[in-house]
């Protein structure tokens, strides 16, 4: 056997608190030998990331960290900062999990590869210019010589993630540490990544520590698999005994809520397609331009693009990342102008509207964001960022504004208790539960979902559809669901509209989009759906190749 790149013994990690001393990580133990994966699932809190980040030194201040870790055999727990600096991004790459915040957003996307490997490497600028923009051209991020200028913002977040991507692949690490690699993108920049890890794994011998929630993700690359649960390690494995042969309830509990594509009921309508409502949300031959920014020429984003919700419907919106889904999302909304075209929202057309005009019809809508690190205020208690938009809409305050944040906290499974923390304190997923409730704060007619369930372990996110139905079946709103999740939008959906390009190339019944779809992109994209079987993920990839070599 080889000596591992990563041998991890008896590793605890503890946060200070209060005055007291919270385990989050406990006798953390295994290795990771060279060319091998190895996968940690668990739920959102469970301890996975902690585990990830205290591996190269990465927590806050107030975390307390002991035991051993190795890599290539050297001691990172209690090294000294030169050589984790030397180590971090060379030798060990880490994939954060929401890009947003791991970029920094005032220098753009290609100096910032630039900066990694001129650290590293003897290169000179010129240089490393090319190899950047090889990088970019790697991951399959689009114009990559004008996206080397473009700074953080102006990508979608599927394209952030492949700029952090092309980041982390910089220097060829011996270690690689992939903390949600694929949660926003898309299947088929999720295969394409998913090859690009895998071919740094067999080029280099490197190993892999794969953290994600995404099962089908864990079947496509894992030798070996280790399950969390509140800190510690409840069942480990390779991948064939978790999948097949697992023992503990909790591991049982975890597949037993992965969603399969095809697996679901086809979800109906209370009323005929010839007695339907009023649309909620109109959207008449919209066409959205970015405008000329700097060095970065103006663009269509979206053209020509129709469509209808009702009340009660439940519309999916898929596509790669880039196709402008989350442009429409917050075009629906007039958080970004149109250039052409007609929005009505209940009836009032917003496509011109004014500030004031559209104060009043957001009484009506919500949104739940993509990314919920952004997207929550830092300086804000999350009680008071889920109730603000309750109390300035004058609908209650005091106790009974502290009642309705205690009932939406329920409602997405927070502690009451977590009112009083601060974004930073929460995980992810925890994160993305509390944009959740803000969202469905003014129990809205219609609800914007960007990718909602992105950033939710499979478990939370099996009782998160259940609720998001619940509440829709009480309340009736119209949901436009953008998700690159397949399975997810098989559950939930009524309808399901494909994008690419900016462009509406497919709309209709769930089912004959799914089952039946008449478009090759939209077939392409259900093809590289991944499924939670290792045996038959792996007759998925090859079959995908092979059409792809053709």
């Amino acid at each position: 056997m080889a000596n591992p790149v990563l041998s991890v013994k008896d590793f605890t990690v503890e946060f200070w608190v209060d005055g007291v001393w919270y385990p989050a990580a406990v006798d953390m133990n295994f290795d990771i030998e060279p060319g091998k994966v190895t996968a940690i699932v668990g739920e959102s809190g469970s301890g996975k990331s902690t585990t990830a980040m205290g591996i190269m030194d990465l927590l806050a201040s107030n975390a307390r960290m002991s035991g051993s870790v190795k890599v290539k055999g050297e001691e990172m727990i209690g090294a000294p900062k030169s050589l984790l600096r030397a180590f971090r991004g060379k030798e060990v790459a880490y994939i954060f999990q929401e890009p947003m915040t791991a970029l920094n957003p005032v220098y753009t996307v290609g100096f910032q590869i630039v900066e990694t490997l001129r650290s590293h490497f003897d290169m000179g600028p010129k240089e490393a210019r090319v190899r950047a923009i090889e990088l970019l051209t790697m991951v399959e991020i689009p114009n990559p010589e004008q996206s080397f200028d473009k700074y953080p913002h102006q990508f979608s977040g599927g394209q952030r993630q492949r700029a952090m991507i092309a980041q982390a692949l910089a220097c060829d690490p011996a270690l690689l540490i992939a903390d949600e690699p694929t949660t926003a993108l898309d299947v088929t920049v999720q295969a394409e990544i998913l090859d690009l890890m895998r071919g740094l794994k067999d080029r280099l011998n490197s190993a892999i520590l794969l953290i994600t929630h995404a099962m089908g993700v864990v079947a496509d690359m894992a030798d070996d698999i280790l399950v969390m649960k509140n800190g510690l390690v409840v069942e480990s494995g390779t991948s064939e005994e978790i999948f097949y042969r697992p023992q503990h309830p909790y591991t049982k509990e975890l597949l037993g809520a992965v969603p399969k594509l095809g697996s679901s009921k086809q979800r109906t309508l209370p009323y005929s397609s010839d007695a339907r409502p009023a649309p909620v949300l109109k959207i008449e031959n919209v066409t959205i331009e970015y405008p000329k920014r700097g060095r970065i020429p103006a663009f269509i984003a979206v053209k020509d693009f129709s469509l209808e919700i009702f009340p009660g419907e439940i519309v999916g919106l898929v596509g790669e990342s880039g196709s402008g889904k989350t442009t429409v999302g917050r075009a629906a909304i007039g958080l970004i102008p149109i250039k052409s075209g007609k929005i009505e929202i209940v009836g009032e057309d917003i496509s011109h509207a004014t500030q004031k005009d559209l104060a009043k019809i957001r009484r009506h809508t919500g949104i739940v964001f993509q990314d919920p690190a952004s997207s929550l205020n830092p300086r804000l208690p999350i009680g008071e960022s889920i109730g603000e938009p309750i109390f300035l809409a004058g609908l209650a305050k005091g106790d009974a504004l502290n009642k309705n944040v205690e009932d939406l906290l329920d409602q997405v499974e927070l502690p009451r208790s977590y009112r009083n923390r601060y974004p930073h304190e929460l995980s992810g997923g925890q994160r993305q539960r509390v944009g959740i409730a803000r969202a469905l704060a003014l129990t809205p007619d219609l609800l914007i979902a960007d990718e909602p369930t992105s950033a939710l372990d499979v478990s939370v996110q099996s009782r998160f559809l259940e609720l998001l139905q619940e509440l829709q079946d009480k309340l009736n709103f119209a949901c436009l669901f953008i998700s690159h999740d397949l399975a997810v939008v098989d559950i939930l959906s009524h309808r399901i509209a494909v994008m690419q390009d900016g462009n509406l190339v497919e709309v209709g019944d769930r089912d004959r989009i799914l089952r039946n779809a008449n478009d090759a992109y939209t077939q392409r994209l259900i093809g590289a759906v991944p499924v939670p079987d290792p045996k038959e993920q792996a007759e998925r990839r090859a079959a995908r190749l092979a059409v792809s070599r053709k």
